[in-house]
């Protein structure tokens, strides 16, 4: 099968690999589309490390099932599906308290192990979630966002008719701003520093777009920084009401800082939370995409064929775009 490849920051191309092949409890998934996000970016770098290398990225996959292992029931070949990337071990600390977020050998299709930017991707039967007949499948590409931002949304649990500002005009601050306005939270106005994005932001939410400057000296009760920049953390954290809530959902580098008053947080009584991942989220990102397709379907701009990998990356790098796929079908 062709698939891409990465051997070592930067370098990565198109190749010819083996096709995978089932484990007893999972399947083989022929793949329609992958998206490309920005910890693909920090993953392509090398800013995740080196030592999962060589590697098929792409943890955003959906698809059909083309082969089932011995012991899997239930998703028989032709089976369309979304996948889970999460890999949990189940054993640990963490897995046995119910946060295989946070599991001590956490793992995830396309980080450490073959993922989907390829013709064919081999993951377990328990991360798969059934497309039926009637899923609108313009929007299945964005599942596993969605369901990442369900997971933070629910962390941060913001309450109907309450102002948010969302820093981060990029794929996930644009699906976190639709989902906060479907659930009547807002207004929303979302935060981003380049023009490209505010102009896409605009166009496709509906919520009011600015730059930074637009939110000086402006609090509101619920706030999300979604770009994993330090400095947007600050500014987002100045953002925030008397007794208001952070969420930091954006992926800053590792060793990144950021200042921060312990005074303020005690003296304003904030709540800064994180949100990492999928936990327990897929189900509801499935239900919330088969519900709001009209306005998340739409964040889909860009598909590029495996070939075409390192347009695709620049494209990404480059804010003109909100999620672009790489689609194993296109070009032959």
């Amino acid at each position: 099968m062709r698939a891409v490849v990465l051997d070592g920051p930067g370098q990565l191309a198109a190749e010819r690999v083996d096709d995978p092949t089932p484990t007893p409890d999972g399947v083989v998934v022929a793949v329609r589309d992958c998206g490309i996000c920005g910890t693909d970016l920090h993953l392509v770098d090398g800013d995740l490390g080196t030592d999962r290398f060589p590697l098929v990225p792409g943890h955003e996959p959906w698809g059909e099932v083309v082969a089932v292992g011995r012991d899997v029931t239930g998703y028989p070949v032709g089976t369309l599906v979304a996948v889970d990337p999460s890999l949990h071990c189940g054993r640990c600390d963490p897995c046995r308290r119910g946060h295989g977020n946070m599991c001590l050998a956490w793992g995830a299709v396309g980080a450490t192990r073959p993922g989907a930017w390829a013709e064919y991707t081999a993951v377990p039967a328990a991360n798969l979630y059934r497309l039926d007949e009637s899923f609108p499948l313009a929007a299945a590409p964005l599942a596993e966002p969605v369901a990442c931002a369900v997971r933070g949304l629910h962390r941060l649990a913001p309450r109907p008719d309450e102002p948010a500002v969302v820093f981060g005009a990029g794929t996930m601050g644009l699906i976190l701003a639709i989902l906060l306005d479907a659930r009547g939270v807002g207004p929303v106005t979302l935060v981003d520093t380049n023009p490209a994005r505010r102009e896409l932001a605009a166009r496709l939410t509906g919520a009011r777009v600015t730059d930074p400057d637009g939110v000086a000296g402006h609090r509101v009760p619920w706030v999300i920084e979604a770009t994993g920049s330090p400095s947007a953390f600050t500014a987002a954290l100045d953002c925030v009401a008397r007794a208001g809530h952070l969420l930091v959902f954006g992926v800053a580098a590792p060793e990144a800082t950021a200042g921060v008053s312990p005074y303020r947080i005690y003296a304003d009584e904030l709540t800064i939370l994180g949100s990492m991942a999928i936990l327990r989220s897929f189900p509801a990102a499935v239900d919330t995409l088969r519900r709001h397709a009209d306005r998340l379907a739409p964040l889909v701009t860009d598909r590029f064929p495996l070939a075409d990998v390192a347009a695709a990356l620049a494209l990404v790098r480059s804010g003109r775009t909100v999620k672009t796929l790489l689609t194993p079908g296109l070009g032959g």
